[in-house]
């Protein structure tokens, strides 16, 4: 099934450039990085370790400010955390004291908003997590615990959904589940998705688009898009296509890494 997404900007960062104050010096996460994630689309971001990953994502949410350059959501400036934006951490960082309900309806505690008990039993049904109400984070899973964490984003009814690599302490098995379940979730509101990941099949398997950045300080060093069809079944993952412009995107990964231990950085241009 092919689905269309929509060429206008929900997303924008322009010339984004992050430098941490420390004791020991300055430190330049980012610089003059651009780019623009357009609206209904799933953007995954990849790179070398220490790269500004994170600090780009936390960026987007308006968690971080930027020292200089900005960050546009429907043309407006993001100046601090925006009700309009969820985010997904690497850890599920639930309440341990609450139970599940207890935790999805925490942020609407928060807002002091009624929570839409409709939209929420859909979210989790459509996650598995049918009947787990009562339980405390203590008793479920790894998986299911992160399965919570989407719920709990995506019971306000967010246009943008961040994800900072949430998958990566789970096992192959059940991250290859969680990736079918953020597709088929994906296919069910088309929110747009900006995702963290070491992973490249993770991130070719998700996206519309893949962006490599530089080896710190991050910027763009070069895009993929990924055309393949979805839902994107595991024959279309074996074929040489996805093996191909895996092998593509490790190039670029490594090369900057190997730039960045070498003190040089190579210049590359995107790819549309």
């Amino acid at each position: 099934m092919n689905v269309t997404v929509s060429r206008s900007p929900k997303l924008a960062v322009k010339a984004a450039t992050k430098v941490y104050r420390t004791a020991s010096g300055d430190f330049m996460a980012l610089q003059h990085c651009s780019l623009d994630v357009h609206r209904n689309e799933i953007v995954s971001i990849v790179g070398p370790s220490g790269c500004g990953k994170t600090t780009l994502l936390r960026a987007m949410s308006g968690l971080h400010g930027l020292t200089e350059g900005e960050v546009m959501l429907d043309n407006q400036k993001i100046t601090g955390p925006h009700p309009d934006i969820g985010i997904v951490f690497q850890e599920a960082n639930l309440l341990p004291w609450r139970d599940l309900d207890a935790n999805i309806r925490f942020p609407f505690e928060i807002k002091r908003e009624r929570p839409d008990r409709q939209w929420i039993e859909h979210l989790l049904h459509s996650v598995g997590l049918d009947g787990f109400g009562g339980k405390y984070p203590r008793e479920l899973s790894g998986g299911m615990q992160q399965r919570a964490a989407m719920v709990r984003a995506l019971a306000l009814k967010p246009s943008v959904l961040l994800m900072d690599e949430p998958f990566g302490a789970l096992d192959t098995f059940t991250r290859e589940e969680m990736n079918r379940l953020v597709e088929s979730i994906w296919l069910d509101t088309r929110t747009t998705i900006v995702f963290i990941t070491h992973s490249i099949e993770e991130a070719i398997f998700l996206s519309d688009r893949v962006i490599v950045l530089t080896g710190g300080p991050g910027r763009v060093a070069r895009e993929y898009p990924v055309r393949f069809e979805r839902p994107r079944s595991s024959e279309v993952m074996a074929t040489r296509e996805v093996f191909d412009l895996t092998n593509a995107i490790k190039r670029d990964i490594v090369g900057e890494r190997e730039s960045r231990l070498n003190g040089s950085a190579p210049q590359r241009e995107a790819t549309s």
